[in-house]
């Protein structure tokens, strides 16, 4: 007895199950996991988004946060595995957080709405910022450093003032 199959829905493979889709969540990767070695504690904004967006780069998932992966509708058929992933995502996101930072965007529904209020929040270029680290530069002596050191300390607020110009 012949089933009657779809050549073409038999050749199409769950994003979830697809290691080349944003929507796969590999084996190893829980709620828990930690994608960078720092909480982020309201300091040092541009270091931490920099740090989460390589993990995230390295895990196909900045869609998620960059809003290029919108939330689909619910009776879609990638709503179930979008829903999986956004969730995990906010996981992520909020054991990387200081407590205090943690709660007060945990009840919102997508990890593109938690990045956007971190951004707004926190991304913004202060002249304030701006000021210090302009200063800290100019102020920075090689004192005992050796020259890499030196150097690097500059890199290091060069790159800051890069981020936030």
């Amino acid at each position: 007895m012949a089933t009657n199959v779809d050549p073409i829905q038999e050749n199409v493979v769950d994003p979830s199950q697809n290691p080349v889709s944003p929507y796969y969540i590999h084996p190893s990767d829980n709620p828990g996991m930690k994608l960078v070695s720092f909480k982020f504690d309201g300091k040092g904004y541009g270091d931490w988004k920099r740090s989460m967006l390589i993990s995230l780069a390295a895990k196909n998932k900045t869609g998620f946060v960059d809003g290029t992966i919108s939330k689909p509708n619910v009776n879609d058929e990638t709503y179930r595995a979008w829903d999986r992933c956004n969730n995990m995502m906010i996981s992520w996101i909020l054991g990387v957080l200081d407590q205090d930072i943690a709660r007060s965007v945990l009840y919102f529904n997508t990890a593109r709405d938690v990045w956007v209020n971190l951004e707004e929040r926190y991304g913004q270029s202060s002249g304030t910022m701006l000021f210090s680290l302009q200063q800290n530069l100019h102020e920075m002596k090689q004192g005992l450093d050796n020259v890499s050191g030196y150097y690097t300390k500059m890199k290091m607020i060069w790159d800051q003032l890069d981020g936030i110009c």
